[in-house]
């Protein structure tokens, strides 16, 4: 599913009107969500990894999900979209299923340094909640660290609210949230 024109200007006209980011900094329009296939396998592990990495240390909850996406969320029904610019991977997102729960995870988000702060989490994160609310989903959950601001900030533009209580394989984990959609 590659996310129509329509579609993206619409979503770059409602993140100019919830944010405060510069103009210089605004998402090119050439940004494409994309599907996952195998080709960016290598950018789905990167692109999580170096996050992780600067600011935790990678868990085994990481390697099952980044070493084997196929079959640790593809295979059991979830999503992983991949944000592109000019072919060039810049952010993933996962659509992961937790029948612990009852529901789906976002999880698995990172973006380029490079195209942080342009609007590109907000797409994938568009995109993630469009697929779970297609799949039927009443809500999303998700889990991340308070220091990581700009993804709390970004969660709570897309709806999340926080909750406790959920038991989380991330030593990581401070804070974790919900939408219902």
């Amino acid at each position: 599913m590659v996310i129509s024109h329509l579609c993206r200007f619409e979503n770059c006209i409602l993140f100019l009107f919830t944010t405060h980011v510069p103009i210089d900094k605004l998402l090119p329009m050439n940004v494409k969500i994309e599907p996952y296939n195998e080709k960016y396998k290598t950018a789905f592990y990167k692109l999580n990894e170096e996050w992780i990495s600067k600011y935790f240390k990678m868990e085994q909850p990481d390697r099952d999900a980044l070493d084997n996406p196929q079959s640790y969320i593809l295979d059991k029904g979830g999503s992983i979209f991949v944000a592109t610019i000019n072919d060039e991977a810049v952010g993933v997102c996962a659509l992961i299923p937790r029948t612990d729960l009852q529901c789906f995870e976002l999880a698995k988000m990172a973006v380029s340094p490079k195209a942080q702060g342009s609007g590109v989490g907000y797409l994938l994160g568009k995109a993630i909640i469009e697929k779970a609310q297609s799949l039927g989903e009443k809500r999303l959950f998700l889990e991340s660290n308070t220091i990581l601001t700009p993804a709390i900030k970004l969660y709570e533009k897309l709806g999340f609210k926080k909750i406790e209580g959920i038991k989380t394989p991330y030593e990581r984990c401070n804070i974790q949230m919900e939408l219902t959609l």
